[in-house]
């Protein structure tokens, strides 16, 4: 109640400004009375008492009436906290949430990405798995070619001392007609590619009329019964070439491979680019071929010439360096068998072949036996074929062809007959000539013959084998062929 009062006196004095008195005194009771004075604008003199408690009673209900109101104005504020405290908590857990589906997602992602290293994982598993094994693999290989390392090295120390007894059993012998001195252990480097004329050149064919070069001979006996029953014929197509081998050094650019028409597995092979050439390399079979494991090294006593070299029937037959000797080698007993001059043939680069390299003698053999291509200066460089006596090397038919042989890149015989190559180089080469013993006639031919690798530098044919061997830049290859029914 005092505070109602109170309220309504300050009430009042917000209204009647500094007019108001008031006024403190004790009663009658002891107790303490409060009381003040207005002063009124509006009456001269004081009204009466229930005036007055008139006025009390509505300052009253007026006091009453704020404060009513101010209690709403509470509630109302306590309504807004509420609200603001609800609706914060509301961002709050919008938020939380947010956060909850942000974290959901990135273990999503999580899991992908752990997927996606297990199977990584387990790839690199299988990878290294499988690289065991080709480890294993490899250390095999590396185990087994070990063993052929040592077996090649055991068979290379044999075949140095082979050569070391044979250089000093042959080597040193004096050279018949020159006064050079040179031993069979000549390096590469002492061949003179100028001096030895190696040149490749080409030449324009030039056929040459057999009316103005060749004399008259006796007619050549026909080709033997033997060759119709060996199933020869007339050459009338070649293969595409097969490589068995290639050379690892220059010493191998030409060279010459062969196989005795007699021997069914030994193969011979000689590189021919050197100043010395007297090395023959002998190989038990195919397979010691292919893998380059000579079983014997030939040192051969005479210096040979050319790519022209052949074997048959267990001897090795070649031209001697810079000369027109013939030479028959022994390969069982490492001996030179019999020497023999070929007459008026040219040699050194007198008339070789299209591609050079003092090819001016070329051995071959066929069906019919052994045969020596050349040149003479009667000729003037057309082909000279003569048949040879494998005994004695004495000439036992001779016929002259009207085929430069210059002209040519090569040559062979089959059954009898006498074939000729285009080029030395040309991918598209073709077998261009044949010439028939038993007639004395020459023929335009026209069979493809590919040089794959640009440079053959000996072509022979072997009548066991029915193929055509060939060694072109490198590499030795072979032939199948078709022979036409006689």
């Amino acid at each position: 109640m005092l505070v109602t009062w109170l309220i309504s006196v300050w009430m009042a004095w917000g209204a009647l400004g500094s007019h108001v008195h008031f006024y403190k005194n004790n009663n009658q009771d002891g107790r303490c009375i409060y009381s003040f004075a207005v002063p009124s604008k509006h009456e001269d003199s004081c009204t009466g008492l229930s005036e007055v408690l008139i006025s009390i009673q509505n300052l009253q209900r007026e006091s009453k009436a704020q404060q009513l109101e101010l209690e709403s104005t509470r509630t109302r504020l306590g309504l807004l906290e509420n609200q603001v405290n609800q609706l914060h908590g509301s961002q709050v857990r919008r938020t939380s949430l947010s956060t909850v589906d942000l974290l959901q997602r990135e273990i999503e992602s999580l899991k992908r990405e752990q997927a996606q290293r297990d199977i990584q994982i387990s790839s690199l598993e299988s990878t290294i798995n499988e690289l065991l094994q080709d480890k294993s693999a490899l250390e095999e290989e590396k185990k087994r070619l070990a063993e052929e390392k040592n077996e090649l090295e055991r068979r290379l120390e044999n075949s140095i001392e082979e050569v070391a007894q044979l250089r000093v059993s042959h080597c040193l012998q004096t050279r018949e007609g020159s006064s050079e001195f040179l031993h069979s252990s000549q390096k590469v480097s002492k061949w003179d590619t100028e001096n030895l004329g190696y040149q490749e050149f080409k030449l324009e064919f030039a056929e040459v009329s057999a009316s103005h070069l060749i004399e008259e001979s006796t007619s050549p006996s026909p080709p033997s019964i033997k060759a119709k029953e060996q199933g020869c014929g007339t050459l009338v197509w070649v293969g595409a070439p097969v490589t068995f081998h290639r050379a690892d050094t220059i010493t191998g650019k030409y060279g010459v491979w062969m196989k005795d028409p007699y021997s069914n597995e030994t193969i011979w092979r000689v590189d021919t680019v050197s100043a010395d050439v007297c090395h023959v390399f002998e190989y038990d079979d195919m397979d010691e071929f292919v893998k380059s494991y000579p079983s014997k090294v030939h040192v051969l006593p005479r210096s040979m010439e050319s790519t022209g070299t052949v074997v048959y029937q267990g001897f090795l037959y070649f031209q001697r360096h810079k000369s027109r000797i013939l030479v028959k080698y022994d390969l069982k007993n490492e001996v030179i068998a019999v020497q023999k001059e070929l007459p008026d043939a040219g040699y050194h680069g007198q008339f070789p072949y299209s591609w050079g390299a003092y090819t001016d003698i070329d051995l071959a053999v066929d069906e019919i036996g052994l045969w020596v291509i050349y040149g003479t200066e009667n000729t003037k460089g057309a082909i000279v074929l003569s048949k040879l006596d494998p005994e004695t090397l004495e000439i036992s038919q001779t016929c002259k062809t009207n085929i430069h042989k210059q002209s040519v890149a090569n040559s062979f015989m089959i059954c009898g007959s006498l074939y000729t190559i285009s080029s030395y180089s040309s991918p598209e080469a073709t077998v261009n000539f044949i010439y028939h013993i038993s007639t004395g006639n020459t023929a335009l031919l026209k069979i493809r013959f590919e040089n794959r690798y640009r440079y053959s530098s000996m072509v022979d044919y072997n009548p066991t084998e029915k193929k055509i061997m060939a060694w072109d830049n490198f590499n030795m290859v072979a032939y199948d062929i078709r022979l036409s029914k006689m």
